[in-house]
């Protein structure tokens, strides 16, 4: 008789690389007995994999450590135990601070360390050994980790570097993911491949800096375009300076590699930026995009922007807008300024108050929402390729992405999924689009 499954609770917050390392803490959980449950009542362990980018996002960690608490003590009452850690960015960054700050933590795990999940839970178990474990190198956790995971559909992250040696001043990811580094060539051709044999059609790859790869990040993808079933490649996220031209190139020569490209910019300002370490200009940015717009005319572009950043005058944000105007964005991620303890800009002169941060974060929102729109209703009428993802939201319904990232409703048969099949779009908003399967794909 076998023993039931422990149940096993993750929530993520902040990237797709917490995402990916969610993933993965789970993989490496299985062996111990731990199943997957969607709510963290009555689970045996909780583990929070955290975002240190934002304040907010760190509260929101304490916030919910707190109510998780009430639910340890409660399983407590009935005898059995819950095991609370935290992981990510915020552990790294904060350490003991979290247990100190909220006892009912009985793990904290750095990015780096997961990996040594199955020990230390034992240790805790065993009510001995350590409780900390922050400092570990990325090739130690990768090493440990097996090429072969349970991927839960036909996409997957697949990540390929770490770190940061940019240092911008707003950024806690040197100090909480460490310096870049990248996997070799080798480990992420055999997590590919062992992808593509279980039904994975697409790979997103992952990197603080993720075209900083040793290696040059077109080689990888050359590579990888050449495993079997693997039809669709995307990378994620993207430094101007890291930008090559062999990469550029590999836009117009590599028919897997996806007319997207999300590459931040975060201010149309060369002073902002010059405050923010960023390294590049407003116009080597756009020359930037002009020549990775002449290898793929029909790319779409994605970027991030920050508002608010000190010492930012209502001049620094026209310039922003400018910047957005002429780029004309896809898809974009706005934020106001968060002060990180310990980043330089945390301690510049001239913070702006939250009311001017709202109103600029709000006017900038508004354009890059018309740009969005504009890109999505220049797709109706076109017959485009998409990835079926899932089944829809409504019966008969099927949901997939588009090469350019985006969201396609249509309905057909759910043995549809998996396949890259033609869909006419007929009718688009601004977070997706929808259309009918050409006449082959589409039921008698």
């Amino acid at each position: 008789m076998t023993a039931p499954l422990k149940r096993l609770y993750i929530k993520t917050y902040g990237c797709q690389m917490n995402v990916y390392d969610s993933e993965r803490m789970a993989d490496v959980l299985t062996p111990l007995g731990y199943g997957m449950t969607d709510s963290p009542v009555g689970a045996d362990l909780v583990v929070l994999n955290t975002c240190h980018i934002r304040e907010k996002a760190t509260e929101k960690v304490y916030s919910e450590l707190g109510l998780i608490k009430e639910m340890k003590q409660e399983k407590a009452l009935t005898g059995e135990a819950m095991t609370v850690v935290v992981a990510g960015c915020v552990a790294q960054a904060e350490g003991a601070e979290i247990m100190r700050r909220q006892p009912a933590v009985d793990l904290v795990v750095g990015p780096q360390a997961y990996h040594q999940l199955p020990e230390l839970i034992a240790r805790t178990h065993r009510s001995r050994g350590e409780s900390l474990a922050a400092d570990f190198a990325a090739d130690e956790k990768f090493d440990a980790l097996s090429p072969d995971r349970n991927p839960t559909g036909v996409t997957a992250f697949l990540t390929v570097q770490e770190g940061c040696d940019k240092f911008c001043t707003f950024c806690v990811v040197p100090y909480t993911r460490g310096a870049e580094w990248s996997r070799p060539v080798d480990t992420i051709l055999a997590e590919a491949r062992s992808l593509a044999r279980q039904g994975v059609r697409e790979v997103t790859l992952l990197g603080q800096n993720v075209n900083a790869y040793t290696g040059g990040l077109a080689n990888l993808v050359r590579a990888l375009a050449r495993i079997e079933g693997l039809d669709r490649i995307r990378y994620m996220t993207s430094h101007p300076r890291d930008m090559d031209e062999d990469l550029i190139a590999a836009h117009g020569d590599i028919p897997e590699l996806m007319p997207f490209l999300h590459l931040p910019v975060q201010s149309g300002s060369d002073r902002i930026l010059k405050a923010m370490n960023r390294a590049h200009t407003a116009e080597s940015y756009l020359k930037t995009l002009e020549r990775v717009r002449a290898a793929r005319p029909d790319m779409a572009l994605s970027g991030d922007f920050i508002v608010g950043f000190p010492g930012e005058r209502d001049s620094d944000f026209e310039a922003t807008l400018d910047l957005v105007r002429a780029v004309g964005h896809a898809s974009a991620f706005s934020f106001k300024y968060s002060p990180r303890p310990g980043t330089p800009a945390a301690a510049l002169p001239g913070q702006v108050a939250e009311e001017v941060k709202d109103e600029r974060l709000a006017r900038l929102n508004v354009l890059l929402e018309v740009q969005q729109k504009a890109f999505n209703a220049a797709q109706v009428d076109r017959t485009l390729p998409v990835l079926i993802e899932k089944p829809g939201r409504h019966p008969g319904q099927l949901s997939g992405r588009s090469p350019y990232l985006q969201a396609v409703h249509c309905e057909g048969p759910a043995g549809l999924i998996g396949q890259i099949v033609p869909v006419r779009i007929t009718s688009a908003a601004r977070m997706s689009l929808a259309g009918t399967l050409s006449p082959a794909q589409a039921p008698a």
